[in-house]
């Protein structure tokens, strides 16, 4: 007989150019979710920085760069700034869902139109209606499918304007992915709010963390996520409260577009394109 198995293997992938900076090779460590222990298994690795693509857990493991920190708010001791609460007010009106984890065609629709705007030619432009639907159906952990729809007259279904994956642990919520209507001329900040109705949503479940991936300090399409105080982010020893006037340094170049910040080299596509899992494959 032989010993079931007690610790998860590990596996790396092949090096490819890095999707947030220039000139850089990207190297990741991952895992698969799977049996009855994957619940477990993926809240533990998400407490060390791992992200989950599909049934795959995963994590920056490049040899000579350590630009992607992992980052998460502190829910239950957020405060929103001045424009953060115009904008909870501008978009108080939506109607938010929390769905189970199964795709539409009126969901991969936006996604088209916001991969388009916002990160053309990045890696996920060339997901079709299968890689959508495995990217949000393939899931062996409490996964969730957020909408957000405009309110209708007439009582029925309104208009989807975003909708964000997202994975319920044991100490907060993880955002896998999320897409918005990038050109509705009536609806700005739409990334922000969803953000924000997360930490709502984390802070009435008494949750204390809100997951948002990887920060990077040389990626511009990064830079949205120091907005939101407090900020945690993860180093050699362990998770770490960023101090205010860090993070208002931070925050200010953003605001001035100080500092070398260029667009990512596949047109900025976040958080390893989790809808694609041709990398994470096993020969």
């Amino acid at each position: 007989m032989t010993a079931p198995v007690r610790f998860p293997r590990f596996f790396v992938t092949s090096p490819a150019p890095c999707p947030y900076l220039a000139g850089k090779t990207e190297r990741k460590v991952f895992t698969e979710l799977k049996g009855s222990h994957a619940e477990q298994l993926n809240d533990a690795l998400g407490r060390i920085g791992f992200r989950r693509s599909q049934t795959v857990a995963y994590r920056p493991s490049c040899v000579d760069c350590r630009a992607c920190v992992s980052v998460r708010v502190a829910a239950l001791e957020f405060r929103a700034s001045t424009s953060q609460k115009r904008n909870l007010k501008r978009n108080s009106d939506l109607v938010s869902t929390e769905c189970r984890p199964w795709a539409t065609p009126e969901q991969f629709a936006l996604l088209q139109r916001y991969l388009e705007q916002r990160h053309p030619g990045g890696g996920m432009a060339a997901m079709d209606e299968v890689d959508y639907a495995d990217m949000v159906e393939h899931t062996s952990v409490s996964s969730f499918l957020v909408e957000y729809r405009e309110p209708s007259s007439d009582g029925g279904t309104g208009r989807l304007v975003a909708a964000c994956l997202m994975d319920r642990q044991g100490d907060g919520l993880s955002m896998i992915y999320s897409f918005y209507d990038p050109e509705h001329e009536d609806r700005s900040g739409l990334g922000t709010y969803v953000i924000l109705d997360h930490i709502r949503r984390a802070a009435i479940d008494d949750l204390p963390f809100v997951y948002l991936g990887y920060w990077v300090e040389g990626s511009e399409r990064m830079q949205y996520k120091v907005r939101f105080r407090p900020l945690e982010q993860l180093g050699p020893d362990g998770w770490r409260r960023i101090s205010e006037d860090e993070q208002q340094a931070l925050v200010n170049r953003v605001t001035s577009g100080d500092g070398d910040r260029k667009p990512a080299t596949d047109g900025g596509s976040k958080d390893n394109t989790p809808g694609l899992q041709r990398e994470y494959k096993l020969v």
